[in-house]
């Protein structure tokens, strides 16, 4: 045991601390005192106190009610009560109250000793622990993605694979399942001279403004174009395109972005000099393109080109038994952000996130526990430093608010609270939110823009 521990008791007087004092203390513990009269809560958190033992013997009621208060404020805290003795039941009150153990007074020195002995010893066996499954883990992360799920390492070792040889790639799953996190493993691991991946965001780009993102455009192709501008495939030149969301170009670009696929050739909006790229291409999407192409949606012939190699990226409710591996992982990289030291999530907590079914999957998990880490004012998160949607999720889903709002609102308001709620039900597909609000992609953008709106 190379640390000491401390332990703290509470009472009225300070006779029960003076005895265990003064009857040979063991070097591993440090024994403090706190009086009743005193803030409690401050002085563990001064002393980073994790067991205590409450004096019951003056005030059994006011003492049963600071046991609460104490486990409200942290359940990992170790507390046990010395008190009168008492019935079975009384002192199976105690325990339902969220006490270790219960001592009749006088107290024995050796048996209270005797338990912060097991304190200690559980301690350094859950310290043990911790350093084992750390060491376990760095065999379940692959840049920057961690698990240990049999399908989840079989997209892994594809990926390891395939590298440094694709010509295309397409990703499919739902959102927030690590398609970008795995379009830059490709990237890391291709072996390009490219400095860094090149990314376009099909879901965010106006139709109107697709062919001149992707190909570039020249001064004067339209109102606007000032200058010469290059597109992303020419930034991708002996690199690696991403496009996230694939699903989302227009079908009329479709045909260009074949061309570029098949012929490594393309021209800039309003000029006439072909150009020549040598690009690998990743797209990623959480839509069905066989049903869009059965719809008159998307292009079969493209589908083909992209789909030489599918890695299909499971949704999280598929491999729950990571949940545990990205709350260590997440929380690791969030304290290192946030300057924090939490250090894990309750028991209660666990059982949630394992029963919760995650439709925004591992970025709403790293979502969650970013405003747990942030709103939490103790080394652990418990359920109330949850999100209102992860804790009732049933909330979540129920009918917009304003629908089920007493007080009336301005037109403003009530269409601000329809484009969130919209977004929310797409998954912020903003495509798919303005077919529903029946505007363009452009007034969508100035709507998110005038009410301060997230595109997600």
């Amino acid at each position: 045991m190379d640390t000491a521990i401390s332990f703290l008791v509470v009472g009225r007087d300070a006779s029960i601390y003076e005895r265990l004092r003064d009857s040979g203390l063991d070097p591993d513990i440090s024994l403090f005192f706190c009086g009743r009269d005193e803030n409690v809560l401050d002085f563990i958190q001064t002393h980073a106190i994790r067991s205590l033992l409450l004096d019951a013997s003056a005030d059994p009621e006011g003492t049963r009610a600071l046991l609460r208060e104490l486990k409200s404020f942290d359940p990992l805290l170790q507390i046990v009560v010395a008190g009168p003795g008492g019935s079975a039941d009384e002192i199976l009150s105690w325990m339902e109250a969220g006490a270790l153990d219960y001592f009749p007074l006088p107290i024995d020195p050796r048996i209270i000793f005797g338990v912060f002995r097991r304190v200690l010893e559980k301690r350094d066996l859950r310290r043990e622990t911790s350093l084992l499954e750390r060491k376990l883990e760095k065999k379940y992360v692959f840049q920057g993605l961690v698990s240990k799920n049999p399908a989840m390492l079989d997209v892994f070792a594809l990926v390891e694979r395939i590298s440094r040889h694709f010509s295309s790639v397409l990703l499919t799953g739902e959102t927030g399942t690590g398609k970008e996190l795995l379009a830059r493993a490709l990237f890391q691991l291709s072996g390009t001279k490219a400095r860094q991946l090149v990314v376009c965001d099909c879901a965010s780009i106006p139709d109107t403004l697709f062919e001149s993102e992707l190909f570039g455009h020249v001064r004067g192709a339209f109102t606007g174009a000032d200058r010469t501008k290059k597109g992303l495939f020419e930034d991708a030149h002996d690199g690696v395109i991403f496009l996230d969301e694939i699903g989302e170009i227009p079908f009329l670009i479709q045909a260009k972005l074949l061309r570029v696929l098949e012929n490594r050739q393309f021209r800039p909006v309003g000029g006439n000099e072909v150009k020549y790229v040598n690009v690998r291409v990743i797209a990623a999407t959480n839509r069905d393109l066989p049903a869009m192409i059965r719809k008159g949606e998307f292009r079969e012939d493209l589908y083909h080109r992209l789909n030489r190699i599918e890695i299909r990226v499971p949704p999280l409710r598929e491999h729950v038994e990571d949940i545990p591996l990205l709350i260590r992982h997440f929380l690791e990289l969030l304290n290192k952000s946030y300057g924090k030291t939490v250090h894990g999530v309750s028991r209660d907590v666990q059982k949630l996130f394992l029963k919760y079914g995650w439709p925004g999957n591992v970025r709403e998990l790293e979502n969650a526990l970013q405003s747990a880490v942030l709103v939490t004012r103790r080394d652990f998160i418990d359920l109330a430093d949850l999100p209102k949607s992860i804790r009732e999720p049933a909330a979540a889903r129920r009918r917009a608010v304003f629908i089920e709002r007493e007080n009336l609102s301005s037109l403003e308001e009530l269409e601000k609270e329809y484009i969130s709620y919209v977004l929310a039900q797409t998954k912020n597909n903003l495509k798919r939110s303005a077919e529903i609000l029946g505007v363009s992609r452009t007034t969508l953008y100035n709507k998110l823009a005038k009410y301060g709106l997230s595109r997600g």
